[in-house]
């Protein structure tokens, strides 16, 4: 009776372990000698079984903890090189990519870099469509387009908001403007891409810009402008008001504004490119009268072919210096301030504005 129990125990002590086949009977033989030894010298056999059993545990956890700590190891420096591996092979994110995201923040612009392109590409949504384009250097490009990438410039430059004088200008730059005048040149000449501009303001014909023109006034004028510079021309609108208060040149400007056109379909004037009035993102502000100034670098060529260029600063009719200011304090940037003057033109460009900040 007393074997039978004995035995009935120690089933039950094996029938505890989870071991592998080859384990388990290894274990037992080893378990059965122990067994016999014991018994002819009466050692207690439970204690038997609870050392064994330590030892089994032991055995059986060791190598599996060992195996735990190295693949940690492993799965630990994994990422690492491939991030090593990742940044070596990836070029840096160009600051004027960096500028474009950040002057559209409402767009969730992501840059990833194409290996096979040797291109950053970035996505985004637009009126709940998806859009991809390649960074080309900054001219912004579809795919099928980087083939044709001579055709077109960055469309970031730096906005210098500084008047310059035109008796500065060197005999090599009157040579260029004068040149850069031609209808023939402004035809041929690399323009700016529209790609990434149609995309934002769904501009891509005239049916599905004007889903997104609003009617409004400016300053008194009737206008028609895209619903996403509504509110900065409106901000626009304010600050003149609060500068008119204390400006009289302010005042004079508001007074004698002739109109403010903005949206218009249209072409660039000697090109075949499509015009920012065609977005509705550019507004013209003209007076009753210019006052003897020039107004529109185009105009002057017509009365002075050879010296339009080096038209003075002071025949040049401009708004005031507060207006231009309400103006670039929300995003837009002034015509006069380019060699191819257009004094009443304001455009919505943060990514310019941010980049000269």
């Amino acid at each position: 009776m007393k074997k039978n129990l004995q035995e009935r125990s120690d089933e039950a002590f094996f029938s505890g372990l989870v071991l592998p086949r080859g384990v388990y009977f290894k274990y037992k033989i080893l378990y059965c000698i122990s067994c016999f030894v014991f018994r002819k010298r009466n050692y207690n056999l439970t204690m038997l079984k609870f050392l064994l059993f330590i030892l089994l545990q032991v055995s059986l956890l060791a190598p599996a903890f060992a195996w735990g700590i190295k693949n940690k190891k492993t799965n630990a420096a994994e990422p690492k090189t491939v991030k090593v591996q990742a940044e070596d092979k990836a070029k840096p994110l160009p600051s004027d990519l960096q500028v474009l995201i950040g002057a559209y923040p409402e767009l969730k612009i992501h840059a990833q870099f194409d290996q096979a392109q040797n291109e950053y590409k970035i996505t985004f949504n637009s009126y709940g469509k998806d859009f991809m384009f390649y960074w080309a250097d900054g001219r912004v490009l579809p795919p099928e387009e980087l083939k044709n990438r001579q055709n077109f410039h960055p469309i970031i430059y730096l906005y210098n908001n500084v008047l310059r004088d035109p008796s500065t200008f060197t005999e090599e730059e009157i040579a260029h403007l004068k040149e850069y005048g031609k209808v023939s040149s402004r035809k041929n000449a690399p323009g700016t891409p529209m790609f990434f501009f149609d995309a934002i303001y769904s501009s891509q014909s005239r049916s599905t810009i004007e889903r997104h023109i609003v009617t409004t006034t400016f300053l008194g004028k009737p206008t028609r402008v895209h619903e996403k510079i509504f509110p900065k021309l409106k901000n626009v609108e304010k600050k003149i008001l609060e500068a008119e208060k204390t400006s009289p040149k302010v005042k004079t400007f508001v007074r004698e504004l002739k109109s403010a056109a903005a949206y218009h379909w249209r072409e660039i004037d000697g090109t075949s490119r499509k015009s920012f009035h065609s977005l509705g993102i550019a507004i013209d502000v003209l007076p009753v009268a210019y006052h003897g100034g020039e107004v529109y670098w185009s105009w002057a060529r017509d009365k002075n072919p050879s010296g339009w260029m080096k038209t003075p600063l002071k025949r040049r009719w401009m708004p005031p210096e507060e207006v231009i200011r309400a103006f670039e304090s929300e995003g837009f940037i002034w015509g006069g301030y380019w060699a191819i003057w257009d004094n009443m033109h304001f455009e919505y460009h943060p990514e310019l504005r941010a980049k000269s900040n």
